[in-house]
């Protein structure tokens, strides 16, 4: 199937330069672009497309919010930060509001076609080492937020082999890494993981990873 994309950037050359990158791919398709967070909510909204490269700052309405409502409207988007840092303070936040994961920038365009993947699938984290260092570093902070009401009622009703799954998910470990610690059948943890996802009502593994360090299941470091 063919993904489509749209490219959310308020640069006209960042917009115009990943389209060609991802223009020239078989697989996928750039279905249209917006100029800021309010342009691409409704851009969402009018083309349906099954990934949102999502710059942080721009005008009108940010990156963070802008994926917040995407998310919200629960259409089926998922949501690849762009972002000129790996340690953006503002990444955190946007991984927090729903964003699938983070690409910086600068990345070829072989990382930028196979981070549309991946997001498009929602399999794996996008540079789990990557993401593991940022979200770790945010949840060392005093203020860095604590499970919800609802969300602690949530995770109590998983298994003991499903957070220990949850757990691997938040260290950045593939499901064929996870499958090999735990000596199981990769189908095997691709089951645990659907399962954590409905139990704990998220969308992919990204937000598993923020769901754990957020219940404290994961030690910063």
């Amino acid at each position: 199937m063919t993904i489509r994309v749209l490219i959310a950037d308020d640069q006209m050359m960042v917009r115009e330069g990943f389209s060609v990158l991802l223009g020239a791919m078989p697989d996928i398709e750039v279905v249209g672009e917006a100029v800021n967070g309010r342009d691409a909510v409704d851009r969402v909204r009018e083309l349906a497309p099954d990934v949102v490269l999502m710059d942080i700052r721009m005008p009108e309405l940010n990156g963070i919010e802008a994926t917040r409502e995407i998310v919200a409207a629960d259409g089926g988007a998922k949501v690849l930060v762009l972002t000129t840092f790996d340690l953006d303070e503002y990444v955190y936040q946007a991984l927090r509001a729903g964003a699938s994961g983070f690409l910086l920038k600068d990345a070829s365009a072989r990382q930028l076609a196979d981070g549309v993947r991946v997001v498009a699938a929602g399999e794996a984290l996008l540079a789990p080492s990557v993401t593991r260092r940022l979200i770790t570093e945010f949840s060392k902070l005093s203020e860095a937020p604590r499970l919800s009401a609802t969300a602690r009622a949530a995770y109590v009703d998983l298994t003991e082999r499903e957070t220990e799954v949850l757990v691997l998910i938040a260290q950045g470990l593939s499901n064929g890494e996870i499958a090999e610690r735990l000596v199981v059948a990769e189908s095997t943890i691709k089951t645990h993981v659907s399962r954590i996802l409905v139990k704990l009502g998220l969308r992919d593994r990204t937000q598993a990873a923020v769901f754990a360090y957020e219940a404290r299941l994961v030690t910063p470091g």
